[in-house]
């Protein structure tokens, strides 16, 4: 490992998530602040492989931190999968002199940041931006605050109709792999039922409380699903319901990418802030191959490859909340 950066290269990696531009104005400043020459690397890791590589200067992130999306661009890479484009992607920072790392982005980013900087001389430092909030060892990720908040907006709306006409709603949202945006947007919208990954659902005993709600007439429920729930989504949870309640007025909002856009929250742009600052800190401090979290409002240096292998659990704590507060 090198014992001196000089020159460091940013890339967000990817699915975008709202304050990944506040990251990345934080690096920029941070970085030439301390002396370093920062250079933005366009599209992720992919244009680590061809060669897509722009020096940075104070005034390239003028402006940038209220925007959602990246100024960097993202994209998914194969080529990064294999041990050639890697050492491409090294041939074109080592023609830079670029010594040091920082990738913004998710699980699988922050696999091959792992790959990268085992087989070769460059320190990388993570910094968690997704809005699934589903990396092990930090409080907060960038884009999460602003993806519930926005899902609770769409979902508040929804319910208005949902009053009006004495429907069922099935609210789907994003969350492949992991249920926070549903937890969370579902609680904070009084949800009758929440449906995420981490959990199996009785199925029988939801379609059971409907029914007994409807029996009384209480016609107006929510149901919030996560779109990598057991059943397959909001769509394929309407198919059981209706099969089961066909006289019930049952309908499926898909909120879809909306959650990844939009100008970042006040506390993504702020958690966005602190990481991109200690990022650029622990590279010039010798902390290599980490990435950087925030746990009970203290900075964590967590080794990128802890992270991702450990998984992220959400509390029985909950768990309770939601079946106590749904009854």
């Amino acid at each position: 490992m090198v014992n001196k950066v000089t020159k460091i290269g940013v890339l967000t990696s990817g699915g975008d998530a709202p304050g990944m531009n506040a990251a990345i104005r934080a690096v920029v400043r941070t970085g030439i602040y301390h002396g370093l020459e920062v250079y933005g690397i366009l599209r992720g890791y992919q244009g680590m492989i061809d060669d897509d590589i722009i020096k940075m200067e104070t005034r390239s992130v003028a402006n940038i931190i209220q925007r959602g999306g990246t100024i960097l661009k993202t994209a998914r890479c194969k080529d990064f999968f294999e041990y050639e484009g890697r050492q491409r992607a090294y041939d074109n920072l080592r023609a830079r002199d670029i010594n040091g790392l920082i990738v913004i982005g998710g699980d699988g980013s922050f696999r091959g940041a792992v790959k990268f900087s085992q087989e070769f001389d460059i320190p990388c430092i993570g910094l968690a931006g997704t809005i699934d909030k589903d990396i092990y060892g930090t409080d907060f990720t960038i884009g999460f605050d602003t993806a519930v908040n926005t899902a609770v907006e769409a979902i508040d709306k929804v319910r208005d109709t949902m009053d009006a006409h004495d429907r069922i709603f099935i609210i789907e949202v994003m969350g492949r792999d992991a249920g926070y945006i549903a937890l969370h947007s579902g609680i904070a919208t009084g949800a009758e039922n929440i449906l995420i990954p981490e959990r199996k659902t009785d199925i029988n005993d939801m379609i059971a409380s409907l029914q007994e709600k409807e029996r009384r007439k209480k016609l107006v429920n929510l149901i919030v699903v996560a779109e990598g729930d057991e059943f397959g989504g909001a769509n394929e949870v309407h198919k059981i319901l209706k099969e089961k309640m066909p006289h019930a007025e049952i309908r499926v909002c898909i909120l879809g990418h909306i959650q990844r856009g939009g100008s970042p929250s006040c506390l993504d742009r702020l958690i966005a802030s602190r990481m991109g600052f200690h990022a650029v800190e622990s590279l010039i401090e010798g902390r290599h191959n980490v990435f950087v979290g925030i746990m009970n409002n203290k900075m964590h240096y967590i080794p990128l490859e802890n992270a991702v292998k450990n998984k992220v659990k959400i509390s029985e704590e909950w768990l309770r909340i939601v079946k106590i507060l749904a009854s």
